[in-house]
């Protein structure tokens, strides 16, 4: 078989989590073609993000080399465990060569106080780019040749939208000639930083958060490969939060189209499109435990539509706020084109939109952090007929199941439920394929409108 595992931070936290995933590696590539996608390791994302932001904001010399010590010490620490020498100096070397160029790179930002989203992506990229090494040397450690390459190495070229960037048409057969060789000829397990790519003419990029899932997949779909396994810190795909609801379970399958619903409307099971490379190609993808790696996880892929369970899973985003778009006397659809076509330009993220019926008002479910710049650029817009106003604090609950297609009443329990317990719904959409119901409440409401549900449909089991 070949197969793509993808390793989250939660498995690369440290150097004995990183052996862990070598010898995982190392146990089934005996008989398979095996390439690994890594991410960083565990906050180390966040925390370059944080320094980008400090360094843009104020000139912080001295919080610099601070940052810089402890990021170096953490990766020195697990080069240190999980690395054997010959190739542990190697490493080393190669770690102090990014970490000094990371610092000039944040004085730079420091000094000259300009943070483009080119520069902030070349930042982040410094986590994977720290981690791959480390566990391909691990792989060598234990007597399984590897390589390690950045996503550009390996062939993901993207456009120039930095922060949220798409692979260019023609990206697999750049990535199948630079990773098919490796597996077939040199038989060595290529270990690929997730998350980065490179512009055609070699500026970093970034996939969005979350966005090694997304390079696990475009490479199994370049590669033709049997299967992908996501390696993560849970069993598999659960009916909800288990923070939220501690009876959530596993779901043994999911089809591909309850996975995206469910990883666009907040469920943390993987990137919002990495499922897009995988489907034509009808390529499984398997979500495991990396601790827990007996547990069969969860198949996501074609033909899992079951029935049996009306809803099959809840999600919840909490961080997002409604822009409503309003007035009389004007066309709609010029209108509505006219405001995506200026959201899609300031590149705001659109969760969830609902029009109403008499077509007077359009609202629009967006992230937090993108509402600022939503209200910013539809302000032009405001004349003697258009009004734009925003409503926060807000959180979307989604309802995904295949057993909801064709199934009367479901929306009906949905919100009879809710209203018995209080919570006010401020804005509903379900899409065409009945796969989904999703709606707003306040955000004091969405734990307990998610809790409400799982009890609803006994998607806890009892």
């Amino acid at each position: 078989m070949r197969i793509v595992m993808k390793f989250g931070g939660a498995s690369v936290k440290d150097g004995n989590s990183i052996l862990h995933c070598a010898k995982l590696v190392k146990r089934f590539s005996t008989d398979n073609e095996i390439v690994v996608v890594v991410s960083a390791m565990a906050g180390v994302t966040d925390s370059l993000v944080h320094a980008a932001r400090k360094c843009y904001t104020e000139q912080s010399p001295g919080f610099i080399k601070m940052f810089i010590a402890e990021l170096a010490k953490r990766h020195y620490d697990a080069v240190n465990t999980a690395v054997a020498e010959p190739h542990r100096q190697r490493v080393i070397a190669h770690i102090d060569r990014l970490i000094d160029e990371l610092e000039k790179v944040l004085l730079g930002i420091s000094y000259l106080g300009e943070l483009t989203r080119r520069s902030e992506d070349y930042i982040l990229s410094f986590g994977e780019r720290l981690s791959a090494p480390i566990v391909s040397a691990a792989l060598l450690s234990i007597g399984v040749d590897s390589l390690a390459l950045t996503g550009g190495d390996a062939g993901i070229v993207t456009n120039r939208n930095f922060g949220r960037a798409k692979p260019i048409p023609g990206v697999y057969s750049i990535i199948k000639s630079r990773l098919e060789p490796l597996l077939t000829i040199k038989h060595t397990v290529p270990v690929v930083t997730g998350f980065i790519g490179a512009t055609e003419d070699g500026n970093i990029t970034t996939l969005g958060r979350g966005g090694s899932d997304l390079t696990a997949t475009l490479i199994a779909a370049a590669l033709d490969a049997d299967e992908v396994w996501l390696w993560k810190e849970v069993d598999g795909v659960l009916t909800t939060d288990p923070k939220i609801v501690p009876e959530a379970r596993v779901i043994p399958e999911i089809s591909y189209q309850e996975a995206m619903e469910l990883s666009h409307f907040g469920a943390k099971i993987l990137h919002p499109r990495a499922l897009e490379p995988v489907m034509l190609k009808k390529i499984p993808v398997r979500i495991k435990n990396t601790f827990n790696p007996e547990a069969p996880g969860t198949v996501i892929s074609d033909g899992c539509e079951s029935t049996k369970d009306i809803v099959k899973a809840l999600s919840l985003i909490e961080k997002v706020a409604i822009v409503n778009v309003s007035g009389a006397g004007f066309d709609f659809a010029e209108v509505m084109a006219d405001v995506f076509r200026r959201l899609a330009n300031e590149r705001v993220n659109v969760i969830m939109v609902s029009q109403s019926s008499s077509e007077l008002n359009l609202s629009i479910v967006v992230d937090e952090s993108d509402v600022g710049r939503a209200m910013r650029v539809l302000k032009h817009m405001v004349n003697g007929t258009i009004s734009i106003s925003k409503l926060e604090d807000v959180a979307v609950v989604s309802a995904v199941g295949a057993g909801m297609a064709g199934t009367p009443g479901v929306a009906g329990r949905i919100f009879s439920a809710l209203g018995k317990n209080g919570i006010n719904v401020i804005m509903i959409s379900q899409s065409c394929s009945e796969y989904n119901v999703s709606f707003a409440v306040s955000k004091a409401d969405g734990r307990k409108a998610v809790k409400i549900l799982h009890d609803e449909f006994r998607l806890g089991g009892s």
